[in-house]
């Protein structure tokens, strides 16, 4: 698998995911943050076939560009059951706090946990992550894990919003993603890329960090 990202978000600084499998081309974009032609060039130039649009959540800093990339390519939406109605409301999805209105076209596909979606021959894995929003996924496919808002490099999504909560987040990090390989890649929604392991010995929010 192949994959870029993007920041077409500055203020929130909000990875876009372009994700693809190299010999059939088949792509999704994962969290189009913003209103950006930028996205809709770069598919078109990597010659991608786009199958997907996937929210890992639905906050307003993550769904910003939905419109424009269904507008152009008319492939499917998809984000969890759980988040669906944040797509359509900007209260619930947040943005109204921040003085924004965004609007997302209602999704296609309602994902649940471990449900599979293929890109060629690879087998994309949804995981059910809830904590930072009641219907937060991660994305594993090929050793890749695209987390959302749950784990970031030595941090956690935050969990004072609605939907969220503390307990409930660990309890996500800890039973379903601190037992993947600890060599998996984490690609979060905001700032750098880390490893599994690397997050089970130095986050001090999960990992053994935590503990002393």
């Amino acid at each position: 698998m192949k994959y870029k990202v993007y920041n077409v978000l500055l203020d929130f600084g909000t990875n876009t995911y372009l994700v693809w499998d190299e010999n059939s081309q088949q792509a999704m974009i994962i969290d189009p943050a913003a209103t950006d032609k930028m996205l809709i060039e770069e598919i078109k130039n990597l010659k991608l076939d786009l199958k997907y649009i996937i929210n890992t959540h639905g906050h307003g800093d993550h769904i910003g560009g939905n419109e424009l990339i269904k507008t152009n390519f008319d492939v499917p939406l998809c984000i969890h059951s759980l988040d669906a109605d944040m797509l359509l409301n900007t209260e619930k999805n947040l943005s109204s706090y921040f003085e924004e209105s965004v609007i997302s076209p209602k999704a296609d596909i309602l994902f649940e946990d471990n449900e599979i979606i293929k890109l060629g021959k690879n087998k994309v894995k949804i995981i059910h992550t809830p904590g930072h929003s009641i219907g937060g996924i991660c994305l594993l496919v090929e050793g890749l894990l695209f987390s959302g808002d749950t784990l970031f490099s030595e941090s956690v999504g935050r969990t004072d919003l609605p939907g969220g909560d503390f307990n409930t987040l660990v309890k996500s990090i800890h039973e379903k993603l601190f037992s993947l390989p600890d060599e998996t890649i984490v690609l979060p929604g905001h700032g750098p890329s880390t490893t599994i392991g690397k997050e089970k010995r130095d986050n001090p929010f999960v990992g053994l960090a935590e503990k002393y």
